[in-house]
Parts: structure tokens; C-alpha cells; sequence
């Protein structure tokens, strides 16, 4: 089954729409268009990222059908997934939780003032330390053509997501600025679904800005210390536990 109607067209880094419209998610859009240095480009309909999927409902299951996704990973920690659920039941689904070790936030609280860019750069080489097993495994998924199309989700869709896609476009050869153009494209998300918190939870306290931030340079910081760190993103991912063989299957079915 082909990507729906409503993100064809010219496949490249600036044409493509990414965004899949859902009623009950903010985030969620597709991974694929961006073009590599050998001239081949990210296969669209394949690896998809989003926002949590378990407000999917009436209104978005035919949507989600259409993706014909066979493979969802969930990446919130666990009592993230007992508090909220997890994605609905679909015929051919099959749903892996994966939580990537790392600290919560809340023992570095972001002051006011401070670099955004840095603060959230910082939380994710963190992650990028304590979280390789989750890591390797989620991208071990990705990288195994019988479980595509993929769908990659968090809470929000920007930080755990934003890694495990950022690293994943890294391998496939996408240039830093593309990935974190995409990496960027939370923010706007993140906009849409504070808005229908507030109209939906008028009493909840406000939701603080590196929750609802996705600047550019945060991806481009991330991936330039990775390098600097492991010599490679392959490097790293080699060192976290994914094979030589997962990332050959990357660029194999990731790439047209």
C-alpha cells in the first residue's frame, strides 16, 4: 500500500509534506524525502515519527489504517505507558516498548535564561550515555525491512523520537541541517498540543518550555558532540550494540 494522498508529491527536503493530519495526535509525520550525498533519497511511507498514539481514536483509526504501519515503538518510560495506555489494537500491529535509560529532567531543572539549545543538547547526550541498550534496539527495529513501515513515538515526539530519528537519518547520510530541520518541526507540534491541553486541562499548570522547544541547534549540537565523542555517529551506534549488518539494512531499505 502506497503513502496517502495527503503527503505525496515531490520528494525532497523542502516540498515534501510531512505532516499526516490526525484529530488526536499533534506530531506525527512522516521521516522520509531528504536526499543523500550519492543521490538516492529516504523512502517515503517507511519510518514515521510521532507524539503519543494512545489518544488515537474513532476519528484517526481509519488514518493510522491507511499507513499500513506493522510496527510501533514506544519509547516513554514506563509508568508513562501505565498512566496513559498505549496504542490501540490494529490488525498486523505489533507494539514494542522500548525505554532508553535515562534521567528525568526534574534533577537539572532548566532555569529561565538559560541556552535552551544547550539545556536540551545536554539531556540528550545524557540519554545518548545511559540509554545505548534502548537505543541499539530501537534502531535495531527500524533497521529490519519486515517490520516496516515503522512508527517511533514518545510523549511529546521531539526528544526520545528526535534521537532515535536524528541518528537514524545520520546513518542513511542526511546532511546535520536537514536533520535538525526536521528535528525542528516539533516546535510547531508541540504549539498545537499545548493549546488543546490548555482547552482540555484548563486547571493543569503550565507546561514548561524545554517541554514544548524544539530549536535546530539542539539537533546540530548533538550530533556535532556524537562525532566529536565516537568519531561517528556508525561509531557510536556500533558501540551502543547495533551491528555492522543493522546498519547496512538501514541504508539498504531506507534508501531508494
Amino acid at each position: 500500500m502506497g503513502p496517502p494522498a495527503v503527503y505525496r508529491g515531490r520528494v525532497d527536503s523542502i516540498e515534501i509534506n510531512r505532516r499526516i493530519p490526525f484529530v488526536s495526535t499533534f506530531n506525527f509525520r512522516d521521516v522520509g524525502g531528504y536526499r543523500v550525498p550519492d543521490g538516492r533519497q529516504v523512502r517515503t511511507g517507511r519510518l514515521f515519527r510521532s507524539d503519543s498514539l494512545h489518544r488515537i481514536d474513532d476519528h484517526d483509526r481509519d488514518t493510522f489504517a491507511a499507513l499500513g504501519v506493522r510496527t510501533v515503538i514506544d519509547l516513554r518510560r514506563p509508568y508513562e505507558v501505565e498512566r496513559d495506555g498505549r496504542v490501540p489494537d490494529f490488525d498486523g500491529l505489533t507494539y514494542r516498548h522500548i525505554h532508553p535509560e535515562h534521567a528525568e529532567w526534574g534533577e537539572r531543572p532548566y532555569q529561565p535564561g538559560d541556552d535552551l539549545a544547550r539545556y536540551l543538547a545536554d539531556r540528550y547526550a545524557d540519554l545518548a550515555r545511559t540509554g545505548t541498550a534502548g537505543l541499539a534496539e530501537a534502531i535495531g527495529l527500524i533497521a529490519d525491512e519486515a517490520n516496516a513501515p515503522v512508527v517511533v513515538h514518545c510523549v511529546a515526539g521531539k526528544d526520545r523520537t528526535g534521537i532515535v530519528c536524528g541518528l537514524t537519518l545520520a546513518v542513511l547520510g542526511v546532511d546535520d541541517s536537514e536533520i535538525a530541520a526536521n528535528y525542528a518541526l516539533s516546535t510547531e507540534a508541540s504549539q498545537r498540543f499545548a493549546a488543546w491541553a490548555a482547552a482540555t486541562f484548563p486547571d493543569a499548570a503550565e507546561i514548561p518550555s524545554p517541554f514544548l522547544s524544539s530549536p535546530a541547534e539542539t539537533m546540530l549540537l548533538f550530533l556535532a558532540e556524537i562525532r566529536a565523542a565516537h568519531g561517528s555517529v556508525d561509531n557510536y551506534l556500533r558501540g551502543a550494540g547495533v551491528t555492522d549488518d543493522q546498519l547496512t539494512a538501514l541504508r539498504t531499505h531506507l534508501l531508494d
